[in-house]
């Protein structure tokens, strides 16, 4: 095997080569450093992600949980509001009618969206620990 000749005057005694080689390790010293920070930003931001996520998760877990809970509310309510339809026409008992089929009336206008609607109040709410939820 021959040992290969490193001609040392090539590497020192050419000023503009020496300082290209500087420069190139400075380049290459100053990416390092950047490519570090970006990737010290990259897990931040990927640590914000799951944050943010698990955050929409829940809320969203909370609003589908409220909303079934409304809707089998609403329809049991609807259920014995029938019921009681049933009952008054069977027994010609008109006054009981009027009062049932207006509840349900009113029952139907109302909308369990209704609160929703008002998105500063739900994320107000969702945001409170203390806040009673209602169903």
């Amino acid at each position: 095997m021959k040992d290969k000749k490193v001609y040392t005057e090539v590497l020192i005694g050419n000023k503009d080569t020496m300082q290209c080689f500087q420069e190139i390790m400075a380049a290459y010293t100053e990416y390092k450093i950047v490519s570090e920070q970006e990737k010290t930003k990259r897990r931040g931001i990927e640590s914000w992600e799951k944050t943010i996520i698990s955050q929409i998760e829940f809320q969203r877990d909370v609003m589908l949980d409220h909303l079934e809970r409304t809707f089998d509310e609403r329809a049991s309510n609807f259920r014995l509001l029938f019921q009681t339809v049933d009952q008054a026409i069977k027994n010609s008992d008109s006054e009981q009618l009027t009062l049932t089929l207006n509840s349900i009336t009113e029952i139907a206008k109302s909308s369990p969206f209704k609160d929703l609607a008002d998105l500063t109040y739900v994320k107000k709410s969702l945001n409170d620990p203390d806040h009673v939820w209602d169903f």
